[in-house]
């Protein structure tokens, strides 16, 4: 009884941390305008520092200004700017860290490329298509996460990639996809797309479980449990978030290279 109760012992301390999660991000969603801005560039600005304090522990001071300078940037890039001024604010902490981490810029600079580009894509999704649009995206990966959360303790069987991420399985990789799948199919409706979202959805996850991956493994390079201790029962900003930057980020390719379905 003990081994299956020790499962479920961070369950409290992460429900009582997405809540509070939720209600603040449901609040700067439907508020929109300022308010989301800040919020997704405060998150981008807040996971860079991480990356930053991971990568170059004994240099606290460049964590910080690179955490301050990256949500700024976005912050910048989310106004009315010519399009080559945009690119260059987004792409500038990257650069920055590139420079300023040594023989671990190239990999810091790739993650704050994507923390970068999954913030550009929130904004222009919340711009575009309103508060409904990003609320899909949400739910897709909140289902996506939990269906495989639940699944892979309870079900468990063969993992999906033992050496980077020990507690991924197949039975909660598969069970993300169909919750991703009804995830989208409940906001076929309301978004105008039709059936055809629940095949977005699942590529969506697909992305999302890509970008829990991808932490789990710079975690694993460089020997850290989390990626901070902002967020009890989750680590860090970057241990809550890196599904939604994979799930961001294929939206934000997917939107470049073909049109989604109901205007998305």
């Amino acid at each position: 009884m003990s081994g299956t109760a020790g499962i479920w012992d961070d369950l409290s301390a992460r429900i009582g941390t997405a809540a509070a999660l939720a209600a603040a991000g449901a609040v700067a969603l439907w508020a929109g305008g300022v308010l989301f801005t800040l919020l997704v560039s405060v998150l981008a600005g807040g996971m860079t520092w991480e990356l930053a304090r991971m990568l170059a522990p004994g240099r606290p001071g460049t964590a910080s200004a690179l955490g301050a300078a990256a949500a700024l940037a976005l912050a910048a890039a989310d106004t009315a700017l010519p399009g080559w001024a945009t690119a260059a604010l987004l792409l500038a902490p990257p650069v920055a860290i590139l420079a300023l981490l040594g023989p671990r810029g190239p990999l810091a600079a790739v993650f704050t490329l994507l923390f970068m580009l999954a913030g550009a894509s929130l904004l222009h999704l919340r711009a575009d298509g309103g508060a409904n649009a990003v609320f899909w995206l949400v739910a897709v990966v909140v289902a996506s996460d939990v269906a495989g959360y639940f699944a892979g303790r309870r079900l468990g069987g063969p993992k999906l990639w033992p050496r980077v991420s020990p507690k991924k399985t197949w039975s909660g990789t598969v069970a993300g996809w169909a919750a991703a799948a009804l995830a989208g199919l409940a906001f076929a409706g309301s978004t105008g797309a039709g059936a055809a979202l629940a095949a977005v959805s699942v590529a969506v996850a697909v992305a999302a479980q890509a970008g829990d991956i991808a932490e789990s493994a710079l975690k694993r390079h460089v020997g850290v449990k989390d990626s901070s201790a902002l967020l009890p029962g989750h680590g860090g900003l970057m241990d809550r978030f890196d599904a939604m930057i994979g799930a961001a980020v294929m939206v934000l390719a997917l939107r470049a290279l073909t049109a989604l379905p109901g205007g998305l």
